[in-house]
């Protein structure tokens, strides 16, 4: 901390407009108005703008702002932001510093840039930016400068959404709308709002930056395109939960701090599974409140490892032969007045409200099974999922002995108990005794219940939490509009409640798997359960056009047709656009840096080979060792020319959906027959001769 003697309490959202300094700064009935547009019971009040962006002007420039930005989320995935200073040219040549209600509300960025899916030609440029006042603004700094950060949407001329963000707000709309139905219907009438929740844990590779500057496969695609497994990995089973190394424990606590003063409230810290990963997990707030989080946190957690002489990775698969990285979405449903709708109670049998949104939520994952697995579908996460390291690309429900048990019973006609967890006792006398929770947990489930949220582990590192987060939300906000219809017709409320959830306990118990997820019995079960397994990344992402996912969004007003098939083609040509550069990286390293090195150590061989031949020696194991790598070196250059071939053959595939095929189809295949040949070569080519650092050196050294 700047101030040994400064707290975590005082530093902590220090640099954010948040409640507590709109009520400081803002009149008494500015302030009420723009809680009552938050809250989403009114528009914003064009004339109270005017004096909520005078009142955020001068507390910026208070903190050392120059600049403001309308900060949003095009479908990159990543953030953009133009500054515009605060200046304002006056007429006697100096300048006053203004910043009015219009610009607080709206910016006009340039939209022909961005990835549109053809909601935009290159031409229109036209594109806007709109206030999302439920997101609270901040100052930040970059370099010197410090700048007023204005959280956004973002949409074309036309309307469209070209963001991530517009999505996710519809479809808080439309879980809460729904919601709230349900909760009329079974008698609440308390309870005015209803908002998803979420906790996104982020895993993420430190290594070392010197390391990372040798490594051009890390710089272009953030993954190690080539790398002979270490002889030492994650089979001693060391690493997880073990002693922070001194300078990562240094470059986590510089993250939290700067976290915690945009208000982000980072609290668990520690080593991951594989050598050199680490996570870190923040307190659960609102859906679009945890999604600016988790972009500001990806931001800060490459930022300061750079001042830390790090490099932070957060590709799904950086290095090959190790655990890859995640970002478990925690996802629950919350009311105004703090009630958790999937907090079972003591007795979840008699709990009906957390029945029907269990329910509701069982039948959602089933029925969009293909839906939910397109949203974590790019090319980095192909290399995880599946790899017993990470969820199955199976989509299942992982409930627990309690829940699963009141499922059946529903099935059979009633639930009439609920298992409970007891007492457990460690045998020491020093110790205490622990209260047993009701169920086990199982870290290889795709979408796993813990206690009072769902945790959906199929997310990318690298990913946005938009995306699946927004088809969650709406699927389930579908559900409950089918349920509630149910409800509001029925004669008697709590009979037609149970037998929706009996209904649902019957027709989608397929869903619910318990066991374990990696073992090659369960893809052979689910297969027999009908459960879709979408191993590629191509083949999850056609099915975003199915009918229903067509008609589910239309029906809540989240994605036109026309928004979600552009969200479609983006998916597609990212994919064929990442394996592109990959290939294209691949090539440029194992012709200008691996075959030279494979050339020189040959020649070194050769040399000495003819050297002691001449001087009288059957020279048996150097004439081995040169066949070897000569063989190898052989391999590699027609490995080459093949994945030259498939990168053109791809490229000339005019198709979106067979573009993206075809690196998937041709490319990748051709790419692993390279890496082969290489990463066999560096197991014998002289060390100092290799060009890149290995594996053992990027985990292992500090």
């Amino acid at each position: 901390m700047d101030n040994c003697n400064e707290s975590v309490a005082d530093i902590f959202g220090s640099n954010v407009f948040n409640d507590t300094i709109m009520r400081q700064r803002l009149p008494k009935e500015v302030y009420r108005s723009l809680k009552k547009t938050i809250l989403g019971y009114q528009q914003l009040d064009p004339a109270a703008a005017d004096v909520i962006a005078n009142a955020m002007k001068d507390w910026a420039i208070e903190k050392g702002a120059t600049h403001f930005c309308h900060w949003f989320q095009p479908m990159t995935g990543l953030t953009a932001e133009k500054h515009d200073a605060f200046i304002s040219p006056t007429s006697d040549g100096k300048t006053m510093l203004e910043f009015s209600g219009k610009e607080l509300i709206k910016g006009e960025p340039d939209a022909s840039s961005f990835p549109s899916g053809g909601l935009r030609a290159t031409f229109e440029a036209r594109g806007y930016t709109a206030w999302d006042c439920t997101s609270p603004v901040f100052v930040k700094g970059k370099g010197s400068n410090t700048i007023l950060y204005i959280p956004s949407a973002f949409c074309s001329y036309t309307g469209d959404a070209l963001d991530k963000k517009t999505p996710l707000l519809r479809s808080m709309d439309a879980l809460n709308k729904q919601t709230m139905r349900v909760l009329r219907a079974l008698g609440n009438k308390q309870s005015k709002h209803v908002a998803a929740t979420l906790g996104p844990e982020q895993e993420y590779f430190l290594i070392d930056r010197s390391f990372f500057l040798e490594r051009p496969d890390l710089i272009l695609t953030g993954r190690t395109l080539f790398g002979a497994s270490s002889p030492r990995g994650q089979e001693m089973e060391d690493h997880y939960f073990g002693a922070l190394h001194e300078r990562v424990a240094s470059f986590m606590n510089e993250v939290n701090m700067e976290l915690w003063k945009l208000g982000v409230a980072a609290k668990t810290q520690h080593n991951e599974v594989a050598p050199s990963q680490y996570e870190l997990a923040p307190v659960f707030t609102t859906v679009n409140v945890a999604t600016d989080h988790n972009q500001l946190t990806m931001e800060i957690l490459q930022k300061v490892a750079l001042q830390n002489d790090f490099v932070c990775l957060l590709h799904e698969k950086p290095f090959a032969g190790v655990n890859g990285s995640g970002k478990h979405n925690n996802w629950s449903m919350v009311t105004d007045d703090g009630f958790n709708l999937l907090e079972p109670g003591n007795t979840p049998h008699d709990n009906m409200v957390f029945l029907v949104v269990l329910s509701a939520v069982i039948r959602a994952v089933d029925k969009y099974a293909k839906l939910l697995r397109a949203t974590v579908a790019n090319a980095g996460n192909e290399h995880r999922l599946g790899a017993n390291e990470a969820p199955p690309a199976i989509v299942s429900i992982f409930l627990g002995e309690q829940l699963t048990d009141i499922i059946e019973q529903l099935a059979a006609g009633g639930a009439k108990k609920s298992k409970q967890g007891g007492e457990l006792k460690l045998g020491v006398s020093t110790l205490p005794t622990l209260p047993r929770d009701t169920t086990d947990r199982n870290r290889t489930s795709p979408f796993a219940f813990t206690g009072n949220k769902f945790e959906f582990r199929m997310v990318g590192s690298s990913q946005s939490t938009a995306g699946p987060m927004f088809v969650l939300n709406t699927i389930v906000a579908d559900v409950l509009c089918e349920i509630a219809d149910e409800l509001e017709k029925a004669k008697t409320v709590e009979t037609a409640a149970q037998k929706i959830i009996q209904k649902i306990a019957n027709e989608h118990h397929r869903i619910i798997y318990n066991g374990d997820n990696y073992v090659p019995e369960w893809i052979e079960e689910a297969e027999k359960r009908g459960l879709p397994n979408m191993r590629s990344s191509v083949e999850a992402i056609g099915s975003i056009m199915d009918k229903q996912n067509v008609e589910l969004f239309s029906k809540h007003k989240v994605l036109s047709k026309t928004e979600l098939h552009a969200r479609m083609d983006i998916l597609f040509e990212t994919y064929a656009k990442s394996i592109n550069i990959e290939a294209l990286t691949m090539l440029n390293i194992a012709k200008r840096q691996i075959l030279p090195a494979a050339a020189e150590f040959s020649g070194s061989l050769g040399a000495g080979v003819s050297s002691i031949t001449s001087a009288g020696s059957a020279c048996v194991s150097q004439k081995k060792m040169l066949d070897e790598v000569c063989g190898l070196t052989d391999s590699l250059y027609r490995s080459i020319e093949s994945l030259e071939a498939a990168v053109d053959k791809a490229a000339a595939v005019k198709d979106v959906p067979k573009h993206a095929a075809a690196y998937h189809d041709i490319v990748r295949p051709a790419m692993q027959k390279v890496r082969e040949a290489a990463d066999n070569l560096e197991k014998i080519v002289e060390a100092d001769i290799w060009p890149l650092p290995t594996y053992a050196e990027m985990l292992f050294i500090k």
